[in-house]
């Protein structure tokens, strides 16, 4: 067993040795299936703090020869699996964590030749009759092992994207990259000596204009993880039952750490919920990386009013996103969506694969996204929380010609490619609009069956300011007299669907008129008796 080739499985054994461990096992059962098919080729790509690095340890400790990991799997998962034994530590795994690898390669320049020549100098301590000293390629190496053998190798390569992220400016160093990573994964040699090639990160593979760099490659991302998605990050059910056991409030988990969506699988960050479970305090436990540094340039740059749909997504609203065009790389940026669909990747938005719509996933990364701009001067933003806050307590304090204006000013401010055309657009600035409002109550729900209607939005204090603010019912009425949308109200009883809350309710009526382009507002206290 070698640093390189055929490790050991002590890595995995630390993840096992954790009070928390999730088992996730179960992929192992899809990799078993496609190993030595065209499909056993596999980008996996996820945000930090999802696991990367524990399934890339899994994945070797069981396919590895330079260990015997069957104690090790026979309570978890695989073990069910009538292929379990077939394929148990019986290849030659190479495993390469390309961040581990850059300070002792001497910089990122020394990469591809520090990996090539460790690792075939492993190789020789297995394959020494059939490697000599000539030998400098690392995937002939494997050609010619398999060639003299029939040996099959199975590649792991653990933070595959480092040089992508990390070294964006270095054309010179991203292309011998590229180049040694076709060279072993690309073309009719590799499929004779590779069983499985399993690459992670946090980007999926670089675009070549339109094209992978690696096209042999499933990818499964944030954006679509296939069949592999219940095995990216924790789903409801785990979370579910850690809740249970460590006797945390599973709707308040959901809340602050839900929101990625995969598939049929509702996903949540492994990281976040692991120290919830631990501390016991409802907090970001996100911390800030490089990635995220480097976006917020982007941001300030405003690509077609990406700082407007920014501010949408933050006050619960989704934005229509195009993820197809953005290179997989953070120096490409042509437009908004590409940078969206980036931050997607990095896990600061959640992604809605059918509408192909992006929003902010929970309450932690609200509050993070809120936190970054803030460091990093947003002006802009720091400005618009500041009136939608005055909005907020404008409303508390049931003065509807203040709301009118404020409301109004928002729209031309922040809001202004949001054209009036129905009672849709209207309900588009009012979430922009009350942002501030996110910090104590719960995202809005829009369109809730309510008495003998749908309210067209609610406002539900979160249980720590119950007792200090209202829940607000708003109605919205695009060319008719603001009246009516409090009669609307009042008529259809929707306060009726919120009568278990305890605490008051105020009535809201806002109406815009096409003709003077002018908003009015009416507020009413809700009497339950």
């Amino acid at each position: 067993m070698g640093m390189f080739v055929n490790p050991d499985n002590s890595a995995f054994q630390v993840a096992l040795n954790s009070e928390i461990y999730v088992d996730k096992t179960g992929l192992i059962k899809y990799t078993n299936r496609v190993l030595g098919t065209l499909q056993g080729y596999i980008c996996n790509s996820r945000p930090r703090r999802f696991g990367k690095s524990i399934t890339a340890n899994m994945l070797t400790a069981y396919y590895s020869k330079g260990c015997d990991s069957e104690a090790m799997f026979s309570k978890l998962e695989i073990s069910k699996c009538e292929d379990f034994k077939k394929h148990l530590n019986k290849y030659d795994v190479i495993h390469l964590d390309i961040q581990w690898c850059m300070e002792p390669a001497g910089g990122p320049e020394r990469i591809v030749s520090y990996i090539s020549e460790k690792t075939i100098s492993e190789l020789k301590v297995y394959y020494h009759d059939v490697l000599d000293d000539s030998v400098e390629s690392l995937p002939e190496a494997l050609s010619l092992i398999n060639a003299a053998t029939g040996k099959k190798f199975i590649v792991i390569i653990d933070e595959w994207d480092v040089l992508i992220r990390d070294e964006a400016a270095n054309t010179k160093v991203q292309e011998e990259y590229i180049n040694f990573l076709r060279g072993m994964f690309k073309g009719t040699e590799p499929t004779k000596y590779l069983q499985l090639a399993y690459l992670t990160g946090i980007l999926p593979i670089k675009k070549e204009k339109t094209q992978s760099a690696l096209n042999n490659f499933r990818e499964y991302s944030m954006l679509n993880s296939g069949p592999i998605a219940s095995y990216v990050g924790f789903t409801e059910n785990e979370v579910q039952d850690l809740c249970d056991k460590y006797e945390q409030d599973f709707e308040e988990v959901k809340r602050w750490y839900d929101g990625y969506q995969l598939g049929k699988y509702h996903v949540y960050n492994p990281n976040a919920v692991v120290n919830l479970m631990f501390e016991g305090d409802f907090q970001s436990y996100w911390s800030g990386t490089a990635s995220y540094e480097s976006i917020v340039p982007l941001i300030n740059m405003d690509f077609d009013g990406l700082r407007g749909s920014i501010i949408e997504m933050l006050s619960g609203d989704h934005v229509p996103v195009d993820a197809t065009s953005f290179q997989n790389d953070t120096t490409n940026f042509a437009n908004k969506d590409d940078v969206i669909t980036y931050l997607i990747h990095l896990g600061y938005l959640g992604y809605e694969s059918k509408l192909k719509n992006a929003f902010v996933p929970n309450e932690e990364i609200r509050q993070e996204l809120i936190r970054a701009t803030k460091r990093k001067k947003w002006n802009e933003l720091i400005l618009f929380q500041q009136e939608s806050e005055n909005l907020l307590n404008q409303t508390l304090a049931m003065d509807g010609d203040a709301v009118a204006k404020s409301i109004e000013k928002i729209h031309m401010d922040y809001a202004s490619s949001i054209q009036y055309n129905n009672e849709n657009s209207l309900s588009s600035v009012l979430a922009i609009a009350y942002l501030g409002a996110m910090q104590y109550y719960f995202k809005p729900v829009r369109e809730l069956p309510a008495g003998q209607g749908f309210a067209d939005f609610v406002f539900i204090p979160k249980p720590e300011y119950r007792s200090f603010y209202p829940a607000l019912v708003v109605e919205l009425k695009w060319n008719k007299m603001v009246q009516t949308a409090l009669e609307q109200i009042k008529e259809k009883r929707y306060p009726e669907s919120i009568l278990s809350y305890t605490g008051d309710i105020l009535l809201v009526g806002i109406s815009y008129d096409k003709k003077d382009k002018s908003h009015q507002c009416k507020i009413e206290r809700y009497s339950k008796g």
